[in-house]
């Protein structure tokens, strides 16, 4: 089975999105093709070879072969007529941020019949949106930390004590968020934030709390679901630190704890997962804390897809492209229309 990478984006985790292609590249057994997205929204093939970062910084992509999506895949411009893109095979969206993960690249896939690896409208609504992941979780009965939501035009006015973690309402890898311990702080790190988006999500900043990732997918009736990680990290996971994690080749160790929590996280991933996500290989992040599990947030397109999570990753894509959810297929057969001139007669000029 082949693989195409898709990567790039026009949004702020534009350069991590290549990152994790490049990661990508390195652990993947069979090499893939890859299509780079820019910025101005032109999809352009990439030869293996040239999967290095400077070949995006220095614009050298554009010298290369240019692609438009076709039903079922992509196609290269001729001088009379455009040509079939072959052995695309099953598209893997490796976009983070806007468009790949706020469900614009999965309307066109939808669109264009293309298979594709990646979260689907629905799933890429509730997830890319902090408020709105808050939201699903409680429907799901799954505990969330408190929060409030704050608009650039509106109150600062915290409803709960410092220390806070202030958070872009729609943006990943932890770009625009920042911990305020005092109210002399607040106003900078609400400033920074809102130069990424117009609402932040607030939330109280828990000092000890346990962390973990489960990352994985439904396949069919069964799942495929890797190994816990504890991550090791500082204050929070910033964005160097989150840059450096996409980058990462190698595997992770399971994350010492007993197998009642193992159990209880898989439990909890699952029920996030449902149906909603079906097509995706999702990294939900949880906290945990006085025994409860509370998740934190759904990541629908995780760092270099949270390859270093499985043993067979390339046989998790290849069993997740062999169960991606059917699309219904309609096809108008005009029977109305039909049925309703029938009634009218006859009758000539427009309309019916």
């Amino acid at each position: 089975m082949k693989f195409t990478i898709l990567f790039g984006g026009a949004s702020y985790e534009h350069e991590i999105s290549i990152v994790s292609a490049i990661a990508l590249k390195k652990r993947l057994k069979s090499e893939p093709r890859f299509v780079f997205l820019d910025a101005e929204g032109d999809f352009w093939l990439i030869p293996a070879r040239k999967m290095k970062s400077n070949h995006f910084s220095s614009g050298e992509y554009r010298k290369g072969e240019r692609l438009t999506l076709a039903t079922g895949g992509f196609q290269t411009r001729g001088l009379l007529k455009a040509r079939r893109l072959e052995g695309v095979g099953t598209l893997l969206n490796l976009v983070h941020g806007a468009q790949g993960e706020d469900g614009t690249l999965a309307a066109l896939f939808d669109f264009y019949r293309i298979p594709y690896i990646g979260p689907r409208k629905e799933a890429s609504v509730v997830s890319f949106n902090k408020w709105l992941t808050k939201l699903y979780a409680e429907g799901l009965g799954i505990p969330t930390v408190e929060w409030q939501l704050l608009r650039v035009d509106g109150s600062r006015e915290l409803d709960f004590d410092f220390p806070v973690i202030v958070k872009p309402l729609r943006l990943g890898s932890s770009i625009g968020v920042g911990v305020v311990h005092s109210a002399d702080e607040l106003d900078y790190a609400l400033d920074v934030a809102f130069e990424f988006d117009d609402e932040v999500l607030v939330e109280p900043f828990i000092e000890g709390i346990a962390e973990y990732n489960v990352a994985g997918c439904r396949l069919g009736e069964g799942w495929s679901v890797g190994r816990i990680e504890a991550p090791g990290k500082r204050e929070f996971l910033d964005f160097d630190q989150k840059y450096l994690d996409f980058a990462r080749t190698d595997s992770v160790e399971e994350a010492p704890i007993d197998e009642t929590l193992r159990a209880d996280l898989i439990e909890a991933f699952k029920r996030v997962y449902g149906h909603t996500f079906e097509g995706a290989l999702v990294r939900c992040d949880f906290f945990v804390a006085s025994g409860r599990i509370f998740l934190n947030e759904i990541n629908p397109i995780p760092g270099s897809m949270a390859h270093y999570l499985f043993d067979d990753f390339e046989g998790v894509l290849r069993s997740l492209a062999g169960a991606l959810p059917a699309e219904r297929t309609i096809r108008p057969d005009y029977a109305y229309i039909e049925r309703v001139q029938s009634a009218k007669g006859p009758k000539t000029g427009s309309g019916l």
